[in-house]
């Protein structure tokens, strides 16, 4: 499936039909279309006007992921909305140049609705920056919306949580691109974007290219990076994005790969992975037919994005990478407040309803899992904070900030080079996590800003919380 530009200004959330595998038939959601969402381009100083109608026979809502809009606009929980209702938000679009992501966030049914395909890319071009980079959308500007699914012996979509899924994340056997099994791309001869993003309920990746080629970083979560990273791996957890630029002068296809991270961020194969973490069992044994610690039934073995042909060099377009890029970096400044967030795997609860209903135990942060009308924080707006981040059981966690975006100052008690990260929206935790931001944005007890782990089953079931912005 191609994701391109959507006509008008509507998004419609149905119910769809689709054949991934095997000749058989998945029921699927999706905005405006049968599987995922179109594309949806914004350009910085305008407004955004999107009305969203809800086809569908329980509440959703449509978060734009990444996007500093205030909290009334910003698609969380609190502003679901039912069948047969309209939410047309009017969005200012105040943000750099940059790839989002948008996708339903109800609480307790956000990772079974992103798994059915509630779920999309934004673009967001700056007309007041020269774009250095291959920018003519699907001829040398591609989105590339990365997931992973499981199917059923017919082929058929299947999203059932088992004791494993529930703690680590769900994840599936099959990997998709724009909604198709390893799909193949003709790509132009020479410099070419990909805009990627990790779509995956829980999936870490760690994409690479089957002939070692090299290729550079020039974005990640938050818009440009100051100048192109050379690199031959890039790894992405959940929610994150990051556009690469590659050089396809040579002709030769080529296909994208990655190694198998299973579950806990740890390498599929060994004891411990290169981001570390311990030791921990698939979800059918120690040796299940999904293979040791991964889903892919063959432990060690790559796993295959997509792969490219090259055709003719693209008519028009850069030749060679800039050496810095025009990116948007004001300075944060010293923080005037600090505060610790501790997730938690088990917070003692029992779950009510949603995604862990018949008694399942929560997750929580700092101890509480997440309840609706209270809130958790209360955060000035224009005022530089320091955010400290762990986790309680040496666990892999994606942690997500609504409203913002920050800059990463070290991780595991070591400086991080935030030049070469960039900003960010989302950050991996595995192991004590410091983050520096600012809200400009505000936010009410009516419609606050979450943050949250954002592997989608973590956060359905507590390991959320909500914050204003005064």
């Amino acid at each position: 499936m191609e994701i391109g530009p959507g006509a008008g200004n509507t998004l419609d959330a149905i119910r769809g039909t689709r054949e991934f595998t095997g000749g058989a038939t998945s029921e699927t959601w999706g905005y405006s279309q049968d599987y995922l969402g179109p594309l949806l381009r914004f350009r910085r100083g305008r407004t955004a006007n999107i009305s969203v109608m809800n086809r569908l026979d329980e509440p959703i809502t449509a978060h734009w992921h990444g996007m500093h809009v205030p909290g009334y606009l910003d698609g969380g929980p609190q502003l679901a909305f039912g069948p047969g209702e309209t939410w047309a938000p009017e969005l200012p679009v105040d943000h750099p140049a940059a790839t989002l992501f948008y996708h339903s966030h109800v609480h307790g049914r956000t990772g079974p609705q992103v798994y059915r395909g509630l779920a999309g890319m934004i673009v967001i071009d700056d007309p007041e920056i020269d774009d250095p980079l291959p920018h003519d959308y699907g001829v040398n500007d591609f989105p590339l919306i990365v997931q992973d699914r499981r199917f059923d012996r017919s082929g058929r979509m299947t999203y059932s949580l088992g004791m494993m899924d529930r703690m680590h994340g769900f994840q599936g056997d099959q990997i998709l691109v724009n909604g198709v099994i390893r799909p193949k791309l003709t790509v132009p001869a020479g410099l070419v974007r990909l805009r990627i993003l990790n779509a995956s309920n829980a999936r870490v990746y760690d994409f690479r290219f089957t002939d070692g080629r090299q290729f550079h970083q020039v974005a990640s979560d938050g818009g440009l990076l100051a100048r192109p990273l050379a690199m031959a791996s890039l790894q992405l957890d959940g929610a994150e994005r990051a556009e690469i630029v590659v050089e396809f002068s040579d002709r030769s296809p080529v296909s994208l790969v990655s190694r198998d991270i299973g579950m806990n961020g740890v390498m599929n194969g060994g004891m411990m992975g290169d981001r570390g973490g311990s030791m921990m069992m698939g979800d059918r044994g120690m040796m299940g037919d999904r293979g040791m610690m991964g889903m892919d039934g063959n432990s060690g073995a790559p796993l295959e994005i997509m792969s490219f042909d090259v055709g003719e060099a693209a008519p028009a377009g850069p030749t060679r990478l800039p050496t810095s890029l025009p990116s948007d970096a004001p300075a944060l400044g010293d923080p005037v407040r600090r505060r610790n967030f501790t997730l938690n795997m088990h917070t003692g609860g029992m779950m009510r309803g949603g995604m862990m209903g018949g008694g399942g135990q929560t997750m929580g942060i700092n101890g509480a899992p997440y309840v609706m009308d209270r809130i958790d924080e209360t955060v000035r707006a224009g005022e530089t904070e320091l955010w400290r981040i762990n986790a309680d059981m040496m666990m892999r966690h994606t942690f997500h900030v609504h409203g913002t975006s920050f800059r990463v100052v070290s991780q595991n008690g070591r400086p991080v080079d935030s030049a070469q990260i960039g900003w960010k929206n989302v950050v991996r935790v595995q192991g004590p996590t410091e983050i520096l931001l600012r809200f400009d944005k505000l936010a009410s007890e009516e419609t606050p800003f979450m943050y949250h782990c954002h592997i989608l089953e973590h956060e359905d079931a507590g390991m959320m919380g909500q914050f204003t912005v005064t």
